[in-house]
């Protein structure tokens, strides 16, 4: 297989995994199954996949509907009946905190013959920012810093968030009683918990005030005095907590999961094996340091090189975690795609793509990257070293210096992230 048609077959790959979660896609069955509430319809929503969301539902729910969901800038897209806001993503800004105040207001005051309809995904924990009383935007920022630069998991993150804000984990649900919420959500995180998913602001939440404060303590985190102050009057019982399992004020609380990180392996495996390919998949819900398993996957590509036959593809999702040291442009895919191809030493018939579904690893607006087994060649008759670069964590940097970089623009969905090795004797 030449280089150029392996890159095109990864790709390939990457675009059927999207594909799957699209929202119009997704979410159609879903719209077509609803049945008018005897009320109103309220569409609120938060996340990079919201607005294409409340596209889809605009497009195909026939009856009268009103709402507002917030999504990353950019991302927004023309709707005529709900009103799009656009807000900051991964660090909230004050556009986040405004849409998530008026999101709250939107979803009180009705009744039970109305339906709140939240459309939930990846990227909600930063937009939908509405601090608990007596926290700040800034002790909000300042804590998310902390956390994307400690390592920390997302159910650890989402955690600490949850006990951060108004209307995360559940909180959101509560203020709509007593009308029915429904709730539609496409998973970016492993094992597809719902109260993970966007911290989870219509399910209820098994973590508590304790389990917060573990978290910053366990990452070496410093919050401001107020984030401290706040999380200590929690645990000590002064705050109520977050509505848990079997709270009675979540009865008429439905929550389904309309897109998955599985199904879109599911689908990219399927376009592999029509054209002949041997598949591996690994699951959906890998976790831990990039480039431990950037390395680990690279070590089951040349095994799998090493015993011959039919080309192979090795398949996987999940979000990994960076512990930041660097000062170079990074995020987890590239962090992962540079590790492996180190690992696999510029060994022939090895290929990999790893990218964020929805189109920003990391803070930056690429997706992630490609290698082939002529990359650390390449990248060394540019004077640069790549494990350097790696200690450095700036992998878009180093993708970008050799071209390999993969720039989809806004995708509009969120399954997380997606990961192929084609391996080919």
């Amino acid at each position: 297989m030449k280089d150029a048609d392996a890159r095109a077959l990864l790709r390939d790959l990457f675009d059927a995994a999207l594909a799957a979660a699209r929202p119009a896609t997704c979410l159609a069955p879903y719209i077509d199954a609803l049945q008018p509430p005897r009320g109103r319809t309220i569409v609120i929503g938060a996340g990079k996949a919201s607005a294409a969301m409340a596209r889809a539902v605009e497009d195909r729910w026939k009856h009268p509907l009103e709402g507002l969901v917030v999504t990353r800038y950019g991302y927004g897209e023309a709707c005529e009946r709900i009103e799009i806001v656009e807000a900051a993503h991964p660090v909230p800004d004050e556009k986040g905190i405004a849409a998530a105040g008026r999101i709250l207001q939107r979803v009180q005051g009705h009744t039970a013959d109305d339906l709140v309809l939240c459309l939930v995904s990846g990227g909600a924990s930063a937009l939908l920012a509405a601090p608990a009383p007596g926290l700040t935007l800034a002790d909000k920022q300042a804590v998310n810093r902390a956390l994307l630069k400690s390592g920390a998991n997302i159910v650890e993150m989402n955690t600490v968030r949850k006990h951060l804000s108004a209307i995360k984990g559940g909180r959101l649900a509560i203020a709509a009683q007593p009308a029915r919420v429904l709730s539609w959500l496409i998973s970016d995180v492993p094992n597809d918990d719902p109260g993970v998913i966007g911290s989870g602001p219509t399910v209820p939440d098994r973590t508590t005030f304790a389990d917060a404060l573990a978290v910053l303590a366990k990452y070496r985190i410093e919050p401001p005095a107020a984030v401290r102050a706040h999380l200590e009057k929690g645990v000590a019982g002064g705050i109520e907590e977050t509505p848990k399992p079997g709270d009675p004020r979540l009865a008429r609380v439905e929550t389904v999961m309309v897109a998955t990180p599985q199904r879109s392996l599911d689908a990219a495996a399927a376009v592999a094996r029509a054209r002949g390919i041997e598949v591996v998949q690994l699951g959906d819900n890998l976790e831990g340091e990039a480039r431990e398993l950037g390395a680990a996957h690279a070590k089951l590509a040349l095994e799998i090189k090493a015993r011959g036959g039919k080309p192979t593809v090795i398949l996987s999702g999940g979000e990994t975690t960076v512990t930041v040291r660097g000062k170079g442009r990074g995020g987890r895919n590239v962090e992962y795609l540079m590790a492996e191809a180190i690992a696999a030493g510029g060994a022939p018939g090895i290929f990999g793509l790893a990218a964020d579904t929805d189109g920003v690893d990391g803070a930056e607006d690429i997706a992630g990257g490609v290698f082939a087994p002529d990359t650390l060649q390449r990248a060394r008759a540019l004077g640069r070293d790549p494990q350097a670069m790696l200690e450095d964590n700036d992998g878009h940097g180093f993708f970008g210096l050799l071209g390999d970089s993969l720039v989809t623009g806004p995708t509009r969905t969120n399954v997380n992230d997606f990961r192929a090795t084609l391996v080919v004797p």
